[in-house]
Parts: structure tokens; sequence; C-alpha cells
């Protein structure tokens, strides 16, 4: 397994290695913060994404986190300092430092939305290989994958309406759960656990932890056997169907409503998120981070 950097000036926060020679492994390498997912990383992730999609000798594509977890999601703890001015942007929204809510929707919609809707239309099959927690913004990363390889200590959360948010940004829990399932995992913000997202249809497989990998390279292998043509069209094939059954139309107007939220807490609350409900240690990282002082808020219902 030899690492391969993707040019001298690449992002942070993600390697890029051949598993063999027509399979790669995108690992998201921010372990210290469970991978936490940060302006650099979406980046790096789509730089990644690229140059496997634009390689003709890959046909398969692993997408994997270091450590001990999968993602944690988005990073609260901020970008370092770095805007958008430091990354080649992909979109076309832009005015991303626009009034009112013109900036922070095109910013969304450029490193949220947008991204992962075109990473779930790479034209070569991609397969997430899920470890411990899987939170929030994580789900949309593993969701973005046409297969999900679990280990059995894999666990899935959206805690977003803890924030008083509606969802995270790419919102395919209708689609990835069925919509009882949907309402029932968000209204609570439990925890799934691999088996039984596996039962929901979200999860392909169910693994040891320890055969991870191994069983997500034996799937790649498998499906690298077949035509590379074959494969981009049954994959466009099956995303079409989800398609034309109204998904897009259905996911921004998601978007329009996890948007209202944010504007809705800056009113109430005087920031994009409802303190009331956050854990106090993450109450305080946001607080930190935004320069707010003491924030209000109870006790969270949830156990991690």
């Amino acid at each position: 397994m030899q690492s391969t950097p993707f040019d001298p000036h690449a992002y942070g926060g993600v390697r890029y290695e051949h598993l063999a020679p027509d399979i790669v492994n995108i690992a998201m390498s921010r372990p210290a913060v469970r991978n936490a997912q940060d302006m650099e990383m979406t980046y790096a992730l789509n730089a990644a994404f690229d140059r496997a999609a634009q390689d003709d000798a890959v046909k398969v594509i692993i997408l994997s986190g270091d450590g001990d977890h999968f993602s944690a999601g988005h990073d609260m703890g901020g970008d370092r300092s770095r805007t958008w001015r430091d990354f080649r942007t992909v979109g076309t929204w832009a005015a991303f430092d626009g009034p009112g809510v013109e900036g922070l929707y095109g910013r969304e919609k450029e490193i949220y939305l947008e991204m992962c809707e075109r990473w779930r239309n790479l034209s070569k099959p991609t397969i997430a290989a899920v470890q411990g927690s899987c939170v929030a913004g994580g789900l949309m990363l593993a969701w973005c994958c046409d297969m999900i390889v679990a280990a059995d200590n894999a666990r899935f959360r959206d805690p977003t309406l803890e924030f008083g948010v509606a969802g995270v940004e790419f919102f395919m829990h209708p689609w990835e759960l069925g919509t009882r399932k949907a309402k029932e995992w968000l209204m609570t913000a439990d925890w799934l656990a691999a088996e039984e997202a596996r039962q929901c249809g979200m999860v392909n497989q169910v693994v040891p932890v320890a055969d991870l990998m191994a069983s997500a390279l034996a799937l790649a292998k498998k499906i690298a056997d077949k035509g590379s043509f074959v494969l981009k069209a049954v994959k466009e094939s099956v995303n079409h169907a989800q398609d034309v059954g109204a998904r897009r139309n259905a996911m921004m107007h998601a978007f329009g409503l996890h948007q209202l939220s944010h504007h809705h807490n800056k009113q109430q609350w005087g920031m994009l998120v409802d303190p009331n409900g956050i854990h106090p240690a993450l109450r305080e990282k946001i607080r930190v981070r935004f320069n707010l002082p003491a924030l209000p808020g109870r006790e969270p219902a949830t156990t991690a």
C-alpha cells in the first residue's frame, strides 16, 4: 500500500493512496479531531475525488477515515483563520461575503450541498468504510458514496435539531432510512447502530472493525472486475431513478429550510444555532469560536 501525494500544492487533511492499481483509498486524515471537516478538508476531498475520477486506471474509490472514528462532522473549531479565498472554489453561486442571507447561503451551498452532490455524481463507484462515530456532516460524506461498509462499532447520528437546525445540508435521510424512521431519528437525535442502519437499507455490510478495510477492498475488487463503462452507466441509472422521484427538488427545499433555521436562530439568539440543549462542552467551543459572551442552555436530553 503506497501513499501518493496529489501534487505539490495539495490541501491538507486527506491522504490519497492506491490499494490496487485500479482502486484508490481517499482517507480523511485528521484523527486528532475525529476527522472533523474544516474547509481545507472539504477542498482536499474534492481535489482527491477529481484526481481519481480523471485517472482512467482507477475504477473504484474507497472513502475512509483514519483513527477510531469516520468523522465527527463539521469542525466546530473553525477554519484556522482561512477563508474561501484560500481555495479554488468549484461552484458558481459566489458572493460568499454578501450581506444578509446571501453570504451564508452561498458558502453552505458551495462547500456542503453542491460539493456533496458533485461527489454523489462521480462517474466511478464509491464505497464508504465507516468505523466509530459518523455524525452530522460525517453522514453527508458517507451518503455521497454508492455503498457503505460499516464496522460493527459504527454508529450514526444527526444532532442538528439540538442546534435548532432542521437536519444536515445534504438531506438524504428519507432516501437512506425511509420516511418514518427518518422522522424518528431526526426528532429524537438518537444514535443509530450499524446493524440497525443495515436493516434500514442505509448500510450494505456490517463487519468486525478489524476487517473493515479488508472487507471494503474485497467489495471494491469484485466491482472493479466489471467494465468501466457499464459501471458508469448503472450508477447513473440508479441515481437517475432517485432523481426522477424528485430527490433533488426535495433536497433543495430542505436546504432552504436549513438556511431559514440558521436565520431564525440569528434573530432569536444572535447566532446561527440555538444554544439551548447543546452539550455544555460544545456550547463553550461555539462560544469561543464566535467570541460570544456566556451562552444560555440546558442539559441535552440525549446522551453520547
